[in-house]
């Protein structure tokens, strides 16, 4: 999706998610555990990275949206297909060359795509990436960039 429509998505999100309140969360503890976890994982690699309070509390909401989603969403296998997918795009694949899942349980399918790849103002290696999900025949694309740090694990830092 391009700027304007992923803008349209976010407000959309946060109007249903602020609209919905507790309530929508306790009656799908997916979503609880999603938006918990999202929120938690978005927090802890802002602050990782360095960023200024604004821009952790910022991902700590983004986090928090996207994993409420997802939690909805995706089930387990989704998810597990999912993040293997992208550490497969971020490990191995060449820039422009998607790296596919697809549940055979439910149908849900999705991609990876490193779209650019380069050096930190750090010296580590950094992927931007588009990510997509087509769940029930409806596809929702995100995008993001993961760094390296010095341990070798690829960790998001802005989605």
């Amino acid at each position: 999706m391009r700027g304007r429509g992923l803008k349209t998505i976010a407000v959309l999100l946060i109007v249903a998610f602020l609209g919905a309140g507790c309530a929508t969360m306790e009656a799908n503890p997916k979503t609880t555990i999603g938006a918990v976890g999202g929120g938690t994982l978005g927090g802890l690699i802002a602050a990782a990275a360095g960023a200024s309070p604004a821009a952790i509390a910022a991902s700590v909401v983004g986090g928090i949206l996207v994993g409420a989603l997802a939690g909805n969403l995706l089930d387990e296998r989704d998810r597990r297909l999912a993040s293997e997918a992208t550490q497969r795009a971020l490990e191995t694949a060449p820039t422009g060359q998607p790296v596919a899942w697809q549940n055979p349980d439910n149908g849900n399918s999705g991609k990876v795509v490193v779209v650019q790849t380069y050096q930190s103002g750090t010296g580590g290696y950094c992927r931007e990436f588009q990510q997509s999900a087509t769940i029930g025949g409806k596809t929702e694309t995100v995008v993001g960039t993961a760094c390296r740090p010095p341990d070798g694990s690829w960790r998001v830092v802005n989605s």
